[in-house]
């Protein structure tokens, strides 16, 4: 099955873009682990050459995330920083982007002190406001780069009205939806242009590879980050391709069971006096809900807590047995992640602050387990505080 066409999403992730094996009839794509080809005369192949350039294995896995998003074209990468990457080599210097200022840190640390250095230009605003987008965009601006939500105050931004100003002002719309996967959100329905993912998360699912990739509808841009990936070579290895493909194969069942856990879980945090602020796009309070309940299926995994204090939020932690303390998110674990020291240490005391990452904030990512086990450990750490 070359594509998912009008399938429904659970028999789109066990069945898009997978085809049983030519030369065996495998029903599982078999792991290519080769670096070259044999070619029958010069220039004379099967389609394949050398594996940087092309693989049998990455390009059911390109394949099959093309399919998720309903997208034309899907294209892996060897983490979801290098498929960031690509895309800045889309530009030039001089170049401006305008960027959802809540980014993951690692995504800001990328764009502040190394693409800066090549002459691009980027602005961190909030992305929630179109009019903000906007204001910030300039003559030169040729890409508005927009989590959503973001990491980690989840903030969201209105993916159709953000196409329509950037088509308006003839710049490229990137959404990165590694927060929400292809299960609960696709922007390309919306209007992106290009939709950006770390497989190592939800896609992936089990914590056991580190991937990226990219989907869109658009020819040239399809041909133009192929270019990159090749010429530059930061692709996935056969074995993280073949894995990212296992765990696509239950993606729906886990997002499922992912957001399930979340609800139930967030009930029960909303009534939590020890918490200062509690962030969920799912909350009928956020800011974001009437947009993403508009735009998305659902509300994602991902739920953020503010203690008040460092004290706090250590003693906390330290209370957790089964959330376990690690960067990341999206796997079938439950982790804990305190942004302000992990995974967004990268951006200045300063600009945390104006964001809300405060010295107590907490970022949960909710896994599978059982959620009465996930309940009984949360109600634990609090008793520390």
């Amino acid at each position: 099955m070359k594509d998912g066409g009008k399938l429904r999403i659970g028999t789109r992730a066990v069945h898009g873009g997978v085809e049983p094996d030519p030369s065996t009839g495998a029903i599982m794509t078999p792991i290519y682990q080769t670096s070259t080809y044999v070619q029958k005369q010069p220039g004379v192949n099967k389609g394949y050459e050398y594996s940087r350039t092309n693989n049998p294995t990455r390009a059911a896995l390109e394949k099959s995330m093309a399919s998720l998003d309903d997208a034309r074209h899907g294209i892996a990468f060897s983490s979801g920083m290098a498929a960031i990457s690509a895309m800045m080599q889309l530009l030039k210097s001089g170049d401006h982007v305008v960027c959802s200022d809540d980014v993951y840190g690692g995504t800001f640390r990328l764009f502040d002190k190394i693409y800066r250095n090549y002459g691009l230009e980027f602005s961190f605003v909030d992305t929630g406001s179109i009019k903000t987008i906007e204001a910030s965009m300039t003559p030169m601006t040729r890409t508005v780069w927009i989590e959503t939500p973001t990491n980690p105050t989840l903030k969201i931004t209105d993916i159709k009205a953000a196409s329509a100003l950037a088509k308006k002002r003839k710049a490229l719309l990137v959404v990165d939806n590694t927060f929400m996967s292809p299960y609960f959100q696709t922007p390309l329905r919306h209007g992106a242009d290009i939709v950006l993912y770390s497989t190592t998360k939800y896609i992936g699912g089990h914590s056991d590879i580190v991937g990226g990739a990219i989907v869109t509808d658009n020819e040239e841009l399809a041909e133009r980050l192929r270019f990159i990936q090749n010429a530059a070579g930061a692709i996935p290895g056969p074995m993280d391709c073949f894995l990212t493909l296992r765990g696509i194969k239950t993606l729906h069942l886990r997002m499922q069971r992912h957001e399930e856990n979340t609800r139930t879980i967030f009930d029960y945090l909303k009534s939590q006096p020890k918490i200062k602020k509690l962030y969920y796009p799912g909350d009928p309070n956020h800011p974001g809900y009437e947009i993403q309940r508009q735009q998305a299926c659902g509300y994602g995994a991902i739920v953020s807590i503010d203690l008040g204090d460092l004290d706090s939020a250590k003693r906390f932690i330290s209370g957790l047995q089964i959330f376990t303390l690690a960067e990341s998110l999206g796997g079938v674990e439950s982790l804990v992640d305190h942004p302000a020291i992990m995974t967004h240490a990268s951006v200045s005391p300063e600009a945390r602050a104006a964001l809300g990452i405060t010295d107590g904030f907490i970022r949960l990512s909710i896994g599978i387990e059982d959620v009465n086990d996930l309940l009984a450990d949360l109600k634990r750490a609090f008793e520390r505080i």
